[in-house]
């Protein structure tokens, strides 16, 4: 139990005991029991309405939605948050990280499929850890999020037609001279403000215990209130909060001043039933569902579910049955110690929305600030790639990063199978390291290996062939892109330059953390020669991280 939490625990406790005989009253006639001596809670049917210390700056009104019982409330009943109840806190973060991916042989598996990555939570998560002065774990590092944090010079879509512009190049590798880089890079086209379909917003706000600090329900409060001030006419906000059981705080409005007042009025305490209120908040989207716009619940937790539906498969189950019904999930991570990455990272993949963390105002004012557009107007969805590599002209690669994005070669032409979305604005980066036929491979050859195939020779121009899948935000059936990466790309390649080279230098910092063991050396002060002089302020940010990682491995 901490200090911090165990104050305002006993400070709250006698505000109640001012109160004892009218709770005593209330939790007569509503059937709850008292908590014991001893400070542990009794289990409590409906909740009694909140103490002082809870109460919003102005009354708000409880549309008729379900609780976590499933029961009705009456509409203009007050609205309520469960009394406190002091959180353990487990002082353990929770990842699920995949190994590094293996190095493939052309000649048996010439085809690499994957779905799409927008998150950039993972680059955000390593930077706390580096600035409060430690390494982040191996497997919070999730390298395609690291590169995807920055944008890059692609260009601009020509047309409207086709969402995105596709670009491909091809560099000498920097820690490999027998390798070489493969850069593929994706744009949606930009919207313009009054371009923005009407937004239905819900907010889901976490102010369990275990949200009592200062990285976690007051960042909260600042980066929706940001939000909250980039909306239109046409966008509603609702606030749903969840403790030890979920309420509705304020209903759909688009008045700025109120969804402050509401989010300011807000404080920590009790257990977390982040399943009620992830379905109460699903029930307030559809409520108030609009056709043609954006329907999305923003989660905003230290994804700390212990208490209601927390089983990760039935989470899953009721997301992906919202986002076929036209609601999405964005999830927004806060926090420290009992930080559960794995299931944020996770659940917004299955609510086609993105998963960003936290960790200051500015990186607030980034995500649901600056590049709002892209964070909630999808103008792609299911955007799949796959590359098939020719045997003749590449005979190893692997792919950097998105191991947990892998797709199997037949799920790239089945529209069923869901993959990630691209926002307007949007931009995608996947490297791939590849061995040129003839060269040092990471692999011997093979005793019994048998030449390429015919058809391959007779195409000995054709480095790779990328092919992209996506469809249109209210379509069913995907329309194809492809592109071939031509041979002299590679014969003709240099050392990466200017924007190549800084993204190159954020994929070895992303897999030096990761302790990929095919760096050859390379370590973090060569990452940021590689990355060179930068001005804009996030890039000169990942620079001084380079130097923090330098400084803590002893370099």
């Amino acid at each position: 139990m901490r200090h911090g939490k165990l104050t305002g625990a006993l400070a709250l406790a006698l505000v109640l005991a001012g109160c004892a005989a009218q709770q005593d009253g209330e939790m007569a006639s509503t059937g709850g029991t008292a908590s014991d001596r001893t400070g542990e809670a009794a289990p409590l049917p409906p909740p009694p309405p909140p103490p002082p210390a809870y109460a919003p700056r102005e009354n708000v009104s409880v549309t008729g939605s379900r609780n976590r019982t499933g029961a009705m409330r009456a509409p203009n009943a007050e609205a309520y948050v469960p009394p406190v109840r002091v959180a353990t806190d487990p002082s353990r973060e929770q990842y699920e990280g995949e190994e590094v991916s293996p190095v493939k042989l052309v000649q048996s598996e010439p085809v690499s499929t994957f779905s799409v990555d927008v998150d950039t939570g993972a680059y955000a998560n390593a930077r706390r850890f580096l600035t409060t002065g430690m390494m982040p774990p191996r497997a919070a590092v999730r390298t395609e999020e690291m590169i995807n944090y920055f944008r890059y010079d692609y260009p601009r879509p020509e047309t409207r037609d086709v969402p995105f512009s596709v670009t491909t190049d091809v560099a000498r590798s920097p820690w490999n001279e027998d390798t070489h880089l493969m850069r593929i890079g994706l744009r949606g086209y930009d919207i313009e403000r009054d371009e923005r379909p009407p937004a239905n917003l819900v907010f889901l706000m976490d102010v369990s215990g275990s949200m009592n600090s200062p990285d976690k329900l007051p960042l909260v409060k600042t980066a929706l209130a940001g939000l909250a001030g980039e909306l239109g006419e046409d966008d509603r906000v609702s606030i749903v909060v969840y403790a030890g059981a979920a309420g509705l705080v304020l209903e759909p409005t688009n008045d700025t001043g109120k969804i402050r007042r509401a989010l300011d009025g807000l404080s920590a305490g009790g257990s977390t039933a982040g399943g009620a209120g992830l379905q109460l908040a699903y029930n307030i989207a559809q409520d108030n569902f609009i056709e043609g716009g954006v329907n999305r619940v923003i989660l905003a937790t230290d994804g700390d579910f212990n208490v209601g539906v927390s089983d990760r498969d039935a989470l899953v189950e009721m997301i992906e049955a919202k986002r076929d019904s036209g609601i999405t999930l964005t999830t927004l991570g806060f926090g420290t110690g009992n930080y559960n990455e794995a299931m944020m990272e996770q659940i917004a993949g299955h609510g086609n929305g993105n998963y960003a963390y936290i960790d200051s105002a500015l990186e607030a004012k980034k995500v649901l600030g600056d590049e709002m557009s892209s964070t909630l107007f999808t103008i792609a969805k299911d955007v799949k790639i796959q590359v098939e590599f020719n045997p003749a002209v590449i005979s190893q690669y692997r792919l950097v990063g998105y191991e947990n994005r892998a797709l199997r070669e037949e799920d790239f032409d089945n529209d069923a199978v869901d993959a990630g979305d691209i926002g307007a604005g949007h931009q995608v980066t996947a490297i791939y390291e590849v061995v040129p036929a003839g060269a040092k491979g990471w692999i011997a050859p093979r005793r019994y290996e048998d030449r390429p195939a015919t058809e391959a020779e007779l195409r000995m121009a054709e480095a790779a062939h990328v092919k992209l899948r996506y469809k249109l935000p209210g379509g069913d059936m995907s329309r194809l892109i492809d592109t071939v990466v031509m041979s002299d790309d590679f014969r003709s390649a240099r050392l990466p330059r200017g924007d190549f080279a800084f993204a190159a230098s954020v994929a070895a910092f992303g897999q030096i953390l990761r302790g990929d063991t095919l760096m050859n050396g390379f370590d973090f002060a060569d990452a940021r020669a590689l990355a060179g002089p930068q001005q804009d302020y996030w890039r000169q940010e990942f620079v001084k991280l380079t130097e923090l990682a330098d400084a803590m491995k002893g370099g």
